[in-house]
């Protein structure tokens, strides 16, 4: 990130995950235009999946995924935009975030009753900004953007806290010729950054995510 701008925070923190394990983490920050008081947020997870607990094969439930879509493909795409705002400057500020320990989350089958036990990066940062006082206009969450043919649907707890935001993507996103990706329909709530942003920042924000309803995990 520091190719693209000079302006990189990286926030270290101790995370103790939903088996008391605790893990020195690290949220990374880049910011574009930071003297500007009207800013975007886009965000991913970088880090990836310890358990593939939902592969079809048992004897797998305890090995890493390799992350590849599930963390890797929100943190590329988000790498280019980076690329671009260097190249032309956006008008409004824009903060990029690449939150740690996301997908640290309980396994399935263990019943310890936690809750929050997913999303601890993006937990810490919301309730310690990386700058006093942070706020933004909205935010954007990637997550799980590299599938093949893959397609969005309007996730339901983006459309609670943002429903103008997702609306308006969508249709920028039908406007360019991508309404067979970005599809006019519902998804149930899902459990990501996004929350953690809208519940305890306080700011509006959406998560784009792969949605197959065929799917037993929808992904």
């Amino acid at each position: 990130m520091k190719e693209y701008t000079q302006d990189v925070i990286v926030q270290d923190f101790k995370a103790q995950v939903y088996n008391g394990t605790v893990f020195s983490s690290k949220n990374i920050i880049a910011s574009f235009n930071s003297d500007k008081k009207s800013r975007i947020l886009l965000g991913a997870h970088w880090d990836s999946r310890p358990y593939a607990d939902h592969d079809p094969n048992p004897d797998n439930h305890k090995t890493p995924i390799d992350g590849a879509n599930d963390g890797a493909s929100g943190v590329g795409v988000l790498i280019e935009v980076a690329r671009q705002l260097s190249i032309k400057k956006p008008e409004l500020g824009v903060d990029i975030i690449f939150w740690d320990i996301e997908d640290y989350g309980e396994p399935q089958g263990t019943e310890t009753g936690k809750d929050d036990t997913w999303c601890l990066g993006s937990q810490h940062w919301a309730k310690n900004p990386h700058k006093q006082g942070y706020t933004a206009r909205y935010g954007v969450l990637l997550d799980m953007v590299g599938g093949k043919n893959a397609q969005f649907a309007k996730e339901g707890s983006s459309m609670y806290y943002a429903p103008d935001v997702m609306n308006k993507v969508w249709d920028i996103a039908n406007q360019l010729g991508y309404s067979s990706n970005f599809t006019n329909t519902l998804s149930p709530s899902i459990v990501d950054d996004h929350i953690y942003v809208n519940k305890l920042a306080r700011i509006p924000m959406i998560d784009i995510v792969e949605y197959n309803p065929n799917s037993n995990s929808y992904f």
